[in-house]
């Protein structure tokens, strides 16, 4: 090494966290999978003071996916009711952190009270500069990219927006990640390698663990719990 050269690895700018295997996890360990659900959001709150120390710009948590409306509904109340819970204790955190929250997906389809709690959250941190906490809530990157394609139709059909107005850089800037660099890491918990419908288009280029021969040996669920696709428990 150089004098004057340093040794430190560049840290990503960007980083995406698919949040799996919760109640996998609590099943293994002969657990209701709401406990499960609950050491999960302790792992967030684990997730996003780490990245803040590391001095993270960007950290996107993919908390529930549009599939999860799937699920039992005594699960989704719980943890529509655990995401109450972390959005009204971790203000206090990201206040302190001068940490900004935002949220992505399709955010009409959450209970009211929820985005009650989440617009007031996202509101009061809205000031902050030292890191962005994004939140896929009701996410699906399908869903978005569709959304995003009726916003681009919308201004064509208005007359505002042709052809060749259409780049990606535009396409971008109608996506809910508008304004925010792409990931350069995704990182999904639970050890699976699928991409699972989150930041298609923004992940394009991002790193990821890729095990392609362990394809033929994973069971796809869905956004399903195993039980209901008929997955069996993982050993």
């Amino acid at each position: 090494m150089q004098p004057g050269e340093s040794d430190a690895t560049p840290l990503p700018r960007h980083v995406a966290v698919i949040m799996d295997g919760n109640g996998r996890w609590a099943r293994q360990r002969g657990l209701p999978r709401v406990e499960g659900h609950r050491m999960g959001v302790r792992a967030v709150r684990e997730v996003v003071e780490c990245a803040r120390e590391l001095g993270i710009s960007y950290l996107t948590l993919y908390a529930f996916s549009l599939e999860n409306w799937g699920r039992p509904e005594p699960e989704v109340r719980t943890l529509m009711a655990l995401l109450q819970e972390f959005l009204a204790s971790e203000l206090p955190l990201m206040r302190k952190h001068r940490i900004r929250l935002r949220a992505i997906g399709d955010l009409a389809s959450l209970p009211f009270a929820v985005r009650q709690i989440l617009t007031r959250t996202v509101s009061a941190t809205e000031g902050n500069e030292e890191m962005v906490l994004t939140l896929g809530l009701s996410y699906a990157g399908r869903n978005e990219i569709v959304r995003a394609v009726r916003k681009i139709a919308a201004e064509a059909a208005a007359g505002t927006l042709g052809p060749q107005g259409v780049t990606e850089e535009l396409f971008s800037e109608r996506l809910d990640t508008a304004g925010m660099p792409d990931p350069d890491l995704v990182i999904r918990t639970s050890g699976e390698v699928r991409i699972s419908n989150f930041l298609l288009w923004q992940s394009a280029y991002a790193e990821f663990l890729l095990a392609l021969e362990e394809f033929s040996r994973r069971h796809r669920r869905f956004g399903l719990t195993d039980e209901q696709a008929g997955t069996p428990p993982a050993k």
